[in-house]
């Protein structure tokens, strides 16, 4: 019914409307030749928690179409309720053209590449399922340049479905329409038999604002929830 969703397409949508001058160069080709042992030493590095925010690259050699700003991650990660996380908490398996493509760099640039971090759904840093995650390597000064991204795409209603929980001022809207809604529903339920007036619907709206509001403080002070524009970066705050 819906067409998934491919979040690094949406990422370069977010990153084409930052960007004035759009001469790009091409993308870099892929080189699959290398040694076992240079393999390993790259899976290492992804498994290492290192906190590098930069490495050496050759910028007459890069790819400027792999080139995204922290803002412009924060932003999908955000929208899409996602983490932005080093590689060492992920549990998910790297497949053969990711580490196939950093060796590439890493020859191409002629340097040691180290500092990963990836974009995924919080649940692929606890257990092991593949869900779209996407693979960057630090550059400097916020800048970050994209690996290789796999698994399966984005559910197409999976920024719908976390709209409510992007902001505080989101869930207040939100909770503030359903109230609406509610008490519109609730305009022919009075108990006394006569049409409810405006000032039945007004006490019906409160209660019901306040009703949600209690819950839902509840259940996320209980769950240890918090809202995407404070966690995309966590590795503490629950998140589903």
């Amino acid at each position: 019914m819906f067409d998934s969703v491919d979040i690094k397409e949406k990422l370069f949508k977010i990153r084409d409307k930052d960007i004035t001058n759009k001469n790009l160069s091409k993308w870099i080709e892929e080189i699959f030749d290398d040694l076992a042992d240079k393999r390993s030493t790259i899976h290492n590095n992804l498994l290492e928690e290192g906190e590098r925010n930069t490495n050496c690259f050759n910028i007459t050699k890069l790819d400027f179409n792999a080139v995204f700003h922290i803002n412009q991650i924060r932003k999908i990660c955000i929208d899409y309720r996602l983490r932005f996380l080093g590689t060492s908490l992920f549990k998910g398996d790297y497949p053969p053209e990711a580490i196939s493509k950093i060796r590439a760099l890493e020859l191409k640039h002629n340097t040691s590449i180290k500092g990963f971090k990836i974009v995924a759904p919080y649940h692929l840093f606890k257990i092991k399922k593949a869900d779209d995650p996407i693979l960057f390597a630090p550059m400097g000064n916020d800048y970050y340049y994209l690996i290789h991204k796999w698994g399966n795409d984005m559910h197409p209603l999976r920024k719908t479905k976390y709209w409510p929980v992007k902001s505080v001022l989101n869930l207040g809207l939100t909770i503030t329409v359903l109230s609406v809604l509610i008490t519109i529903f609730s305009y022919n339920f009075n108990f006394d038999g006569k049409q409810g007036s405006i000032s039945y619907l007004i006490v019906i709206f409160l209660f019901t604002f306040k009703s949600m509001i209690g819950v839902i403080l509840f259940y996320g002070v209980a769950s240890g929830k918090n809202f995407s524009e404070y966690c995309w970066q966590s590795k503490y705050d629950k998140i589903s």
